[in-house]
């Protein structure tokens, strides 16, 4: 500051001057001050004035209130303007889900909806001022006026004007094609632009837009991914993004958004709904899995009657000489099963199966019936014509626990046909060879003569009278080649079924006929008949529920009870096979799906 020289007198009188003004306002500012910081009206903060100057400046504090920032300059300026927008795009895709032949949204009726390219515009401007002239220099000839071509003109007239007056990305169609007509405001937002600002929240979303509108939904959703990462609780940008992703048929994706937008505290109750609709139709579209993986659970007891088939007369021919049969008849079984099962679609109508099991059984008081077993099947399902053939592989083993083990390996296919629009009437068939073997130990030294070689073939009918009663019809023909010929025999099967699908429980009834007619006499039992017998088996079965008598426990209703019964008579030319026989059973059953 410059000094300023002055005299004794006036130097002391410019001081006191000053000296008296600072004493009177003093007290005002120290009152202004006090009341400031009880109302609230002065607040302090280590923030420094931003510029271009300071941008890489650690004194600066740029996250301060940085939500509230967001929600009142950036949602406020662009994305709050646009809210109606992107809602109206996400009911406009929400309707596309329910119905995809709908026809368009405000179609576009006149010439400032319809669309032209850059391109095209200035062809046809050109085309319409050559057509300007209607007579021509030479007066010999003159030119017809054509009336659709001059309004073609008045047409692309008024939406160059439109384009003219509005920044904005127009459409126009010209002879039924539509055209785009890019806006100042859009056509000149590049992607270099893009990499230059990341963070240009008005820029991004211009963008984003201009791609969508392009059909480019793989850079709109990245644009907008982006966006989401950098503002998370920016709820406008979530629904702009779920309305791409529904456009682009990306269920996978659009249901993380949802799950996110579901989470935040802005949304609407009106957007919820919206939403929420979104959302089961997207997971109806999702992809299936590659693989589908199920299991099944199931115990059960067995009270049998006669478990080791007694005859009527409790005799028996042994080595052609009559003896008591002294075997127990009454017995109690306990079982258990599990099994898992992988399914694989191939294409759109056959799908690839594989099914793991494995079953104990355990007997009360003998032993016949107590083993384990282990299975693996693979099946093909697959459809040619009206015929679905389904064709298996199955290899298994019997551990008996007093017996040999047992091993079967079997190939075969199965199929069936609707016949009717309804599929009343359906005919199933199938056909298997197996292979059995036993394997010959110490505790069995002729367990090896029963191997042998299986062919199994079936015919059948089923027929639907309506929801509740189904009829099953079947033939079925086997033969049995054994390593040593007393154990061939040919088998004639006949069984009819009825079911009734009540909605308090679905009930079973069958009845089967099975003719046994063996090929050579079995020396062991008697040496001059040839052994032949017929089998008549009646079974009745109720199957509910759990979930309806106790809903806590399943409330899905997938655990099932089963009570059966069923009573066998066997009538032969050998008193051995000719007995009475007859067992009830209770279990539950279990499946489910492990991969939901």
């Amino acid at each position: 500051m410059k000094k300023i020289k002055k005299k004794g007198k006036r130097k002391i009188n410019y001081r006191l001057k000053n000296k008296s003004k600072k004493q009177s306002i003093l007290p005002v500012l120290f009152a202004i001050g006090l009341l400031s910081l009880f109302s609230e009206t002065i607040r302090t903060a280590p923030v420094g004035a931003k510029s271009d100057f300071f941008k890489n400046i650690s004194i600066e504090v740029p996250n301060l209130n940085s939500e509230i920032l967001e929600k009142k300059f950036i949602n406020k300026n662009f994305l709050t303007n646009k809210k109606d927008e992107i809602r109206e795009t996400i009911l406009i895709n929400k309707e596309l889900l329910i119905q995809e032949n709908q026809t368009k949204i405000n179609e576009i009726t006149d010439a400032k909806d319809v669309k032209i390219d850059e391109a095209s515009k200035k062809d046809k401007i050109k085309t319409i001022e050559k057509k300007e002239e209607i007579l021509g220099p030479d007066s010999n000839k003159t030119k017809v006026i054509d009336v659709p071509k001059v309004e073609k003109k008045i047409k692309v007239a008024s939406a160059l004007k439109l384009t003219q007056a509005d920044s904005s990305t127009k459409t126009i169609v010209i002879d039924g094609e539509e055209k785009i007509i890019p806006g100042t405001s859009d056509k000149n937002i590049t992607y270099i632009q893009i990499l230059q600002n990341p963070n240009d929240l008005d820029l991004n979303l211009k963008y984003a837009r201009q791609q969508g509108k392009a059909g480019n939904f793989k850079q709109t959703i990245a644009t907008l991914e982006r966006l989401n990462m950098i503002y998370p609780d920016n709820i406008e940008i979530k629904l702009y993004l779920l309305s791409v992703l529904v456009q682009a048929d990306a269920p996978d994706k659009a249901l993380t958004i949802i799950e996110q937008i579901k989470n935040n505290e802005d949304l609407t109750p009106e957007d919820l709904e919206t939403v929420s609709e979104i959302e089961e139709q997207m997971k109806e579209r999702k992809a299936p899995k590659l693989w589908n993986f199920y299991a099944d659970l199931g115990a059960g007891v067995i009270q049998n009657n006669n478990v080791n088939s007694v005859s009527k007369n409790r005799l028996q021919v042994s080595s052609d000489a009559i003896i008591p049969f002294n075997s127990a008849m009454h017995d109690r079984t306990y079982s258990s099963n599990i099994g898992v099962t992988a399914v694989r679609n191939v294409g759109e109508a056959s799908a690839l199966a594989i099914n793991m099991g494995f079953a104990d059984s355990r007997q009360n008081t003998g032993t016949s019936d107590d083993f384990d077993s282990y299975s693996l099947t693979i099946s093909y399902d697959t459809s040619l014509g009206n015929q679905s053939i389904s064709p298996y592989l199955s290899v298994s083993k019997t551990d008996n626990q007093d017996d040999a083990d047992n091993f079967v390996s079997a190939i075969g296919f199965g199929g069936y046909f609707s016949v009717g629009e309804e599929g009343v009437h359906s005919f199933n068939y199938g056909y298997s060879l197996s292979d059995s073997k036993n394997n010959r130990n110490l505790n069995d030294t002729t367990a090896d003569e029963t191997n042998a070689i299986g062919h199994t073939v079936s015919v059948g009918h089923d027929f639907s009278l309506n929801d509740i009663v189904s009829t099953s019809t079947s033939l079925g023909y086997s033969i049995s080649e054994a390593k040593v010929g007393s154990n061939d025999f040919h088998t004639y099967d006949f069984s009819l079924r009825l079911n009734l699908a009540f909605p308090w429980a679905y009930i079973s009834i069958g009845d089967a006929l099975s003719f046994n007619d063996y090929v050579h006499q079995d020396t062991s039992v008697v040496s001059n008949i040839i052994r032949s017998d017929y089998v008549n088996t009646f079974d009745l079965s109720v199957t509910k529920a759990l979930g309806d008598f106790i809903p806590f426990l399943d409330p899905n209703k997938n655990l099932f009870m089963n009570l059966a019964y069923e009573k066998s008579f066997s009538e032969a030319n050998i008193m051995n096979y000719d007995y009475i026989a007859d067992s009830y059973s209770f279990s539950l059953t279990k499946a489910f799906q492990l991969n939901k």
